[in-house]
């Protein structure tokens, strides 16, 4: 495994931002900047923030990359399933996609009882409900046991400062979030997602615990796959190697995502309501480090570790020249 611990990481090999003046339309994401084209098409530049209890808590070394990069290999095994907004990569870190009218209401998938946020049915569930997203839950689950099965869990897609809120498909219907049959087909596809993405995941010795999946409709009103797929900002996995055994333990199982960071938060203060105790240099290490590991176990791909002396930003506005606003029309 690619062991990031032992380079000599300078500030400039992380993203912070991606601000790029010569790039038209700029909007800022929680962690991707944004930049729309002529023809229908966006620019996503994926930064090193990473976001967790609806703010950005630090930044970790190449974290972009790996997250790109996982979201391709995800789109390019998933796009029999599902359409998606790919049109090309022109940078490890960059996506170039179509433009999409986005839903919203984010689709979040769950196959056990987990989570750490205010929203996750782990926090709701040991809140003693029983009744969340329109579900049922019987009494007596541990903490991260597998579900009787694979449920929907949908949220409102809040903006910076605010939290997702739970819906119901009812709630999605009446509100006019979405018809009944654009609900029936989305749900169809995310459960279709998932269970493609559990069955690669247990492959390569890992549990795919549970996703979130952001889709869009094009000009056509087709549904169409957005953002990202089963990375590890917007998934949880396990190793499933040793998940029995923690699960019988009562012990956390050992995961491949943001969780490690959320942890180490949350044993420290109440995110919510607390300010956030600066991150040690050594723990934003290790969560690069799992970043990676996670990429390498997920894609079965060693991961390409980028040149240190080339400041992140200076390559992606190298690769993006063709892009820039006085070029765009050659770019069409």
């Amino acid at each position: 495994m690619t062991d990031i611990r032992t380079l000599p990481i300078k500030p400039e090999n992380i993203l912070q931002e991606a601000v790029i003046s010569e790039l038209p339309n700029y909007y800022r994401g929680k962690v991707r900047e944004n930049y729309s084209l002529p023809g229908g098409r966006r620019i996503l530049i994926a930064s090193d923030r990473l976001s967790a209890f609806d703010k950005n808590i630090t930044s970790v070394p190449f974290k972009g990359q790996v997250l790109t990069q996982i979201a391709r290999f995800w789109f390019e095994a998933t796009k029999n399933i599902c359409p998606n907004h790919v049109i090309e990569y022109p940078d490890p870190n960059v996506l170039i996609c179509r433009q999409l009218q986005m839903m919203s209401v984010e689709i979040v998938v769950r196959g056990y009882l987990a989570g750490t946020t205010s929203t996750s049915i782990l926090s709701l569930y040991k809140k003693g409900q029983r009744e969340m997203y329109g579900i049922r839950f019987p009494d007596g689950l541990r903490d991260n046991e597998k579900l009787p099965q694979v449920i929907l869990t949908p949220t409102t897609k809040a903006d910076h400062a605010g939290h997702d809120e739970p819906l119901t498909p009812e709630k999605i219907v009446e509100q006019g979030l979405l018809t009944g049959a654009q609900w029936d087909k989305v749900s169809s596809l995310a459960l279709a997602l998932f269970a493609k993405g559990q069955d690669v995941a247990q492959q390569h010795g890992l549990i795919l615990v549970d996703t979130k999946y952001e889709f869009g409709f094009d000009d056509k009103g087709n549904i169409v796959l957005a953002d990202e797929i089963h990375t590890p900002d917007s998934s949880r996995y396990w190793l499933a190697e040793s998940y029995e055994r923690r699960l019988e333990a009562s012990e956390k199982p050992e995961s491949f995502d943001k969780d490690f960071i959320r942890s180490w938060v949350v044993a420290r203060c109440d995110p919510y309501k607390d300010a956030i105790p600066e991150i040690p240099d050594d723990v934003i290490l290790e969560a690069a480090s799992l970043y990676i590991q996670a990429f390498e176990k997920i894609t079965g791909q060693k991961f390409a570790v980028p040149d240190l002396n080339v400041p992140i930003l200076n390559r992606i506005r190298k690769n993006l020249t063709k892009y820039f606003t006085s070029n765009s029309e050659a770019a069409e």
